[in-house]
């Protein structure tokens, strides 16, 4: 019997209930397996009559599908994206239209899980992948983006079939779930792909095993360097693949030298599925013209600047360390960092270092967390050297650390928010912030 049906039990009325019914349900927090969520999902009978992009990957996974529904938008399509994490509210996992969804139109599609699941125990992101995936079933729409949470072969996500799988960048992350290395990780997220679909990848080095997998299972393989490319200058650039061209495009308006191989991506799922989703050239120049997704490499003008970027992993945090050393000149960089306790810290660190005046390390609320305390211990252990005197300090929560670092800064300066989801949002729930200098150094 469901814990919310027997007597007595008080029924969850409101999102938050819900969600702290999901996170009481199950023994563990993250079970890597597909029999229970698949086993739900027949008993929803949830299936999508429209196509499905289904997207995984180490860094780089929000981003392509926030280019995917910007340009389907362009082109008039209806579109439904699942994305994660959020960043303050539950609701941004699931956006209609380019808009979140409300909370209570989550709150039929939760229940509905809850009575399908009988016996069945879930994790809360099974569940709520299971509700959110009901919802977009059952709405009206053309194209539907699902985003992977960890890996792919157990995630709940790959209980759906998908029409188009992408697969962004491969690196070190989530080891203890994994695997070791690229290899491991590579085969984990090659399980997204299916037999005689189309399968892209837009690392542009992929392990050998996601190629492996692809010809065991018979995908449709587009590779990166063979079946699409770029090219272009500081002004433009064009994308090609097996049969359309596209040329003559603004570089996409999320920051960074790395959002040009997700774009690339993104217009390969694109051409693979046009027979059912066709797109216009201007749709695809709007589209990453407009494209919005906070927290990666976001620059918010002001004095001083804040750069806001959810890197929590080596390979995001090199990619963000490049793209600091091409925004120009800043006196001072002040950094807030936040990030979980499992993550290779001392290698963002250090990645970090020779960019760094001033570190503001912060808690964050959740057990898996690094203390501030812990942070700051592991930088001094790290002897890191700074492009000059380096202050270290240690703040209870994010809004505290931005505070400070605010304090502190000059007008020229930049105060740099990265690492975990959480460092990001316990200060957007605040809202946007805007920054005007009140002193001059």
């Amino acid at each position: 019997m469901n814990p919310s049906t027997q007597p007595g039990a008080a029924r969850p009325q409101t999102l938050e209930q819900w969600l702290a019914h999901c996170d009481a349900l199950h023994v563990i927090s993250m079970d890597l397996s597909l029999e229970r969520t698949i086993e739900v999902r027949q008993r929803l009978g949830i299936t999508f009559t429209v196509p499905v992009i289904s997207v995984a990957g180490t860094n780089g996974k929000g981003s392509t599908c926030a280019m995917l529904e910007s340009i389907a938008l362009q082109a008039g399509y209806r579109v439904g994206v699942y994305q994660k994490p959020e960043l303050v509210h539950f609701e941004e996992r699931c956006r209609i239209g380019g808009r979140p969804v409300a909370a209570d139109d989550l709150l039929p599609h939760m229940e509905a899980v809850e009575a399908a699941r009988g016996e069945i125990t879930l994790t809360r992101f099974e569940f709520t992948t299971l509700a959110i995936a009901r919802l977009l079933a059952q709405a009206e729409l053309d194209l539907v983006v699902l985003e992977v949470g960890l890996g792919a072969r157990f995630d709940a996500v790959n209980a759906f079939d998908a029409d188009c799988a992408v697969i962004t960048s491969i690196a070190l992350d989530h080891m203890e779930f994994l695997g070791p290395d690229r290899e491991a990780i590579g085969f984990e997220k090659a399980h997204l792909m299916r037999p005689g679909r189309p399968a892209i990848v837009s690392d542009p080095v992929p392990p050998q095993s996601v190629l492996d997998h692809a010809q065991s299972i018979g995908a449709d393989l587009w590779l990166v360097g063979r079946d699409f490319a770029t090219s272009g200058d500081q002004q433009q650039w064009a994308w090609s693949g097996r049969q359309q061209r596209f040329n003559g495009l603004a570089y996409p308006a999320l920051r960074g030298a790395n959002q040009l191989l997700n774009a690339a991506g993104a217009l390969a799922a694109f051409e693979a599925l046009r027979e059912r989703l066709p797109i216009t050239a201007q749709a695809v120049r709007n589209g990453l013209a407009l494209v919005e997704l906070p927290g990666r490499f976001q620059v918010i003008p002001g004095q001083p600047t804040l750069v806001l970027d959810v890197a929590h992993n080596p390979h995001a945090v090199a990619t963000l360390t490049h793209n600091l050393d091409r925004m120009g000149f800043f006196p001072r960089t002040h950094v807030v960092f936040g990030v979980m306790g499992d993550k290779d810290i001392a290698a963002m660190l250090t990645q970090l270092a020779p960019l760094v005046d001033n570190w503001f390390f912060t808690d964050l609320p959740s057990a898996r967390a690094s203390s501030a305390q812990a942070l700051a211990a592991l930088h001094g252990s790290l002897a890191l050297r700074g492009p000059g005197p380096v202050g270290v300090f240690c703040h209870a929560d994010p809004q505290q650390a931005v505070d400070a670092a605010i304090a502190v800064a000059d007008p020229a300066d930049r105060i740099v928010v990265l690492g975990s989801f959480l460092t990001l949002g316990g200060i957007l729930r605040n809202g946007m912030p805007r920054l005007a200098a009140k002193h001059v150094g």
